[in-house]
């Protein structure tokens, strides 16, 4: 499954893209999970609430379903004013 990584966690990372191989279906929190065990150093960058997940564009507040062929995207949160 290919992975997207955007704004500072795409430069933390040094990558906007990431092959994780996992097992489908699946889900978010264990998509999570595999990318703070590929990137052990930077582990912490996808602790719940330091990264916002998306399947499909639809931004994610909770533990939710992946599927062959999703497109699954991790940023950090987002503020305005």
């Amino acid at each position: 499954m290919k992975v997207l990584f955007f704004a500072a966690l795409r430069e933390r990372l040094n990558c906007d893209e990431y092959e994780l191989t996992i097992s489908l279906p699946t889900d978010t929190d264990s998509v999570r999970s595999a990318l703070q065990q590929a990137f052990p150093q930077q582990a912490d960058l996808f602790a719940e609430g330091k990264a916002l997940a998306a399947v499909n564009h639809t931004l994610l507040h909770d533990n939710s379903p992946v599927n062959e062929g999703d497109e699954v995207a991790f940023f950090p949160p987002v503020t305005g004013g």
